[in-house]
């Protein structure tokens, strides 16, 4: 039986009957030992997916995405984004749109009411995106390419193969050894294609995708899977007949576990996506603010040129912030955190961490000599809706704490830092740049 258990990061899973919520569920037995399994090959991979409070209790991590058990349970792990107030359709779309930042998509493909409007766990939304893409490619025509064949014919067709055709033995001087070129549509990029939609044909529970993927398979009978997928990938033609395969390449990656370390395809038959939290904060606003800086303004993320110090002649502990904005010879460094601060509680430092700031401190001082502003950015939640007062490292090394609005898409508080915008000058006005996002 196919069970569906939606909950957000840091929740509490129980075998025992409970009331169920965003924070708490009860899921079968078999899927608590499923999840304690995977778990322990997490650990041994240097990561950690759960914690198991007791025998009947397990508290989930801060990994979001859709785990799929043998036994038919689903896990769908939204991010928690506020203490109280979040809705399972705000969390849905929250982690798409962070899932489109990370995967670099146009906006157009990520709108509001379409995300409202497919209303369905994480992977089938995935699925469904790559179906959509699958089928537009299809109906403007997938790429074909020539192969060379090299066969025996009962006939001449092609070109003869003279020397295998000097090896043939008396009895079968009568065929004719040719090789010869065919049009067939067999390239890295259909073989790629063709293998991730088997994936969803198998994986899939949404009768839609399953319709669809069941349609475009029929119509891509001739084209083989692939067995090498690294290197069709390598292989993935960039030139100008393939611009209209450039939408699809990153959910083929994501559904072929190459986006991220802990994508995951099970040894049953479900499809699981696992996604760490933090870099998926980082890669949304770090797309964001690559839109917001002027074209002149460069942007490294993360930026990774300088070291902490030298060991016998040679740069030692790599220093790699998050983000170095450069504009001409001034610079901004920002770091991104995904935990949830409060702006009232200056006895426990807000629940900012002091090695974060030996952290930034060591940035500042190697990247920006000592001089200038830096930035530690957090989600915006009711309890850090606007910045810090600013912390001095001294007269010359400043550090602001800044909340980024996730429902509204803006940095507040960035004034304080003087990064530079897009500013559309009114007339008469040479000011080219100016501060964005101020409270």
């Amino acid at each position: 039986m196919n069970t569906l258990v939606s909950v957000r990061e840091y929740a509490r899973l129980t075998t025992e009957p409970c009331e169920a919520s965003l924070d708490r569920a009860q899921v079968s037995v078999s899927a608590f030992d499923h999840l304690c399994r995977l778990n322990e090959s997490f650990s041994r991979a240097g990561a950690r997916l759960l914690q198991v409070d007791g025998r009947r209790w397990l508290r989930l991590d801060n990994y979001v995405g859709v785990l799929q058990t043998p036994c038919g349970t689903t896990l769908e792990v939204l991010p928690k984004h506020q203490d109280h107030g979040d809705s399972l359709t705000s969390c849905r779309a929250l982690l798409r749109r962070m899932i489109q930042s990370m995967l670099d998509l146009p906006t157009r493909d990520a709108g509001e009411a379409q995300l409202e409007r497919f209303d369905a766990p994480l992977t089938e939304w995935v699925m469904g995106r790559f179906l959509t893409e699958l089928d537009r490619i299809l109906k403007r025509g997938i790429r074909f390419d020539y192969q060379r064949v090299e066969e025996e014919r009962p006939f001449l067709r092609g070109q003869l193969n003279v020397f295998a055709q000097l090896r043939q033995p008396p009895g079968r001087a009568h065929h004719f050894q040719v090789r010869h070129d065919v049009f067939v549509p067999d390239r890295p990029e259909n073989r790629l294609l063709k293998l991730a939609l088997e994936s969803i044909r198998l994986a899939t529970q949404h009768p839609d995708n399953w319709r669809l993927a069941q349609e475009i398979s029929f119509r891509l009978a001739e084209v083989s899977a692939s067995t090498r997928i690294q290197d069709d990938f390598r292989a993935w033609g960039t030139d100008s007949l393939m611009v209209h395969y450039r939408a699809i390449k990153p959910w083929c990656e994501l559904i072929l576990n190459r986006s991220l370390p802990l994508a995951l395809l099970g040894t049953h038959s479900g499809l699981s996506l696992l996604f760490p939290m933090e870099r998926l904060f980082e890669q949304h606003v770090t797309r964001w603010l690559r839109r917001q800086l002027p074209s002149d303004v460069r942007l490294r993320a993360p930026a990774s040129s300088l070291s902490l110090c030298t060991h016998d002649g040679k740069p030692i502990f790599q220093l790699k912030p998050d983000l170095l904005v450069e504009a001409g010879a001034h610079r901004w460094i920002l770091d991104t955190k995904w935990k949830r601060l409060n702006s009232a509680d200056r006895d426990s430092k807000y629940g900012l961490s002091q090695s974060d700031f030996y952290q930034l401190h060591a940035y500042g001082m190697k990247y920006l000599q000592g001089r200038g502003n830096m930035a530690l950015v957090y989600p915006r939640t009711t309890l850090f809706a606007e910045p810090l007062v600013p912390f001095h490292f001294d007269e010359n090394l400043m550090l602001s704490v800044l909340p980024f609005d996730l429902d509204d898409d803006q940095l507040l508080g960035s004034d304080l830092i003087s990064l530079p915008r897009h500013c559309k000058p009114t007339q008469g006005s040479k000011e080219p740049m100016a501060a964005f996002g101020a409270v």
